[in-house]
């Protein structure tokens, strides 16, 4: 084989290998402390992520586009207050990576249908949109999600599991 060939071929798995690597690197790894619970401060726009005996991670965070109160209706865009817990994570998200939040929760879903609407759902702390936005530079953009940058969730998503607590204040 000639010295031509081997260089193309070199350089042809290095680039695949580059493009791989590149692909691979939102799914981080993580083998730290277990994550016990997450807290969301509203007002000061920031996520706290615990272990049982310290803050392991802070992140800033955006919010939904009328970020004071409580979540009641779909559409209203208010990120939720109260006590949830995430239940399931998408790896395909359009917003990087995406942990999904258990809203609505009984209480939630009693109190919109009293009021003859629906509570809404799908709220998740997700990264930014693969086009358009850049969540720090608008600060609230969701439609009630809690947003931090695509770096950060990558540690999110490798760091929280299923079922840990989050309690998200005003």
């Amino acid at each position: 084989m000639t010295t031509y060939r081997l260089s193309r071929r070199f350089a042809l798995f290095g680039g695949i290998s580059t493009v791989l690597t590149g692909c691979a690197s939102k799914f981080q790894s993580y083998s730290g402390p277990e994550v016990t619970r997450l807290r969301i401060y509203k007002a000061q726009r920031l996520l706290v992520l615990d272990s049982e005996d310290r803050v392991l991670r802070t992140y800033p965070i955006g919010l939904g586009f009328a970020p004071a109160g409580h979540k009641q209706f779909e559409g209203d865009g208010r990120t939720p207050e109260g006590s949830y817990v995430i239940d399931r994570r998408n790896p395909d998200s359009t917003y990087h990576l995406s942990i999904g939040i258990s809203y609505p929760n009984a209480a939630d879903v009693a109190f919109a249908e009293a009021q003859g609407k629906s509570p809404g759902g799908d709220i998740f702390i997700h990264g930014g949109p693969r086009r358009g936005i850049e969540p720090m530079n608008v600060r609230d953009w969701t439609a009630g999600c809690i947003s931090v940058t695509d770096r950060n969730i990558e540690d999110v998503y490798a760091m929280v599991r299923d079922g840990t607590p989050v309690d998200i204040f005003s």
